[in-house]
């Protein structure tokens, strides 16, 4: 195992998947990059702080510490699109969320650096999930795969508006039963927060690859905007992002949050959705 990749194996038949809270960048990238504030803006902030819960759920929770700025571990190494159409960063982002550029002129990487870091770093991440299904699938009929994202509330460039506070992704009902989407559902729903299932984000390439359901394999993404969980300023900038994670501010969707991963386990279990 190396140092970046953490897997705390549990024995519940729910993996939690954080393949964006990580901030580290190698020193050869590091000093090739705009600004070290920018090749940061877009970690999901806080989010294995907002779940940690699920080590108490005896989850396998699997985490990346290398910034997504380095690679993507939730995008198609084949540089298909996620969503055809509309704007989104490559396996090794080039540019912001909002379309700022991350490295200063002519040193982005090319072909033979993308593919270093695809088997330094998203081969072993991909392969860390599928070990922990086949270990887990050996004793337990279901799995569900649970791939934990946040992000900003309001960016122009990728959705009009103001995003819901939860997120919920499918690949349009493809990667899980209908019986753990809709418990999800019921679990994070109600005041004072909002949610969408299916909605602009339908599932990344995790979520898309694994769920299996056919096989036994559920997986579900949650995209939980910023402001749910955090205090999220109008314009960040590099005086006031990221705020500091304040646990008390943090509770409610904290709680929301745990009631998903309880309903995720009792699917599993064949509570519901038998």
């Amino acid at each position: 195992m190396t140092a970046w990749l953490e897997v705390r194996a549990g024995t519940a038949p729910l993996i939690v998947s954080l393949p964006h809270t990580g901030t580290d960048i190698p020193a050869d990238i590091a000093h090739r990059l705009a600004s070290p504030w920018l090749a940061r803006k877009d970690t999901d902030w806080w989010l294995d702080a907002l779940y940690r819960f699920a080590i108490d759920l005896n989850a396998t929770v699997i985490r990346t510490t290398v910034s997504r700025t380095v690679i993507d571990v939730n995008r198609d190494p084949s540089g298909v699109s996620l969503y055809p159409g509309q704007a989104t960063t490559e396996l090794c982002p080039t540019t912001t969320f909002d379309g700022e550029p991350l490295y200063h002129m002519g040193e982005a990487p090319e072909a033979d650096e993308v593919a270093w870091r695809r088997a330094t770093y998203f081969d072993p991440y991909r392969a860390a999930l599928t070990d922990a299904i086949e270990r887990l699938r050996a004793t337990h009929p279901r799995v569900v795969l649970y791939d934990a994202h946040s992000i900003r509330s309001v960016i122009p460039r990728l959705f009009a508006g103001e995003l819901p506070h939860f997120n919920i992704g499918t690949a349009d009902g493809a990667s899980c039963d209908p019986a753990l989407t809709a418990a999800v559902e019921a679990a994070v729903d109600g005041a004072p927060f909002t949610r969408v299932t299916n909605g602009r984000f339908k599932g990344g390439h995790i979520t898309r690859t694994y769920g299996r359901p056919h096989d036994g394999v559920h997986a579900i993404q949650m995209e939980t905007a910023c402001r749910a969980y955090m205090a999220e300023p109008g314009v960040p900038d590099t005086t006031n992002w990221p705020t500091p994670y304040d646990a008390a501010f943090a509770a409610p969707a904290s709680a929301r949050l745990k009631a998903a991963l309880s309903a995720c386990l009792a699917f599993a279990s064949g509570t519901i959705g038998k």
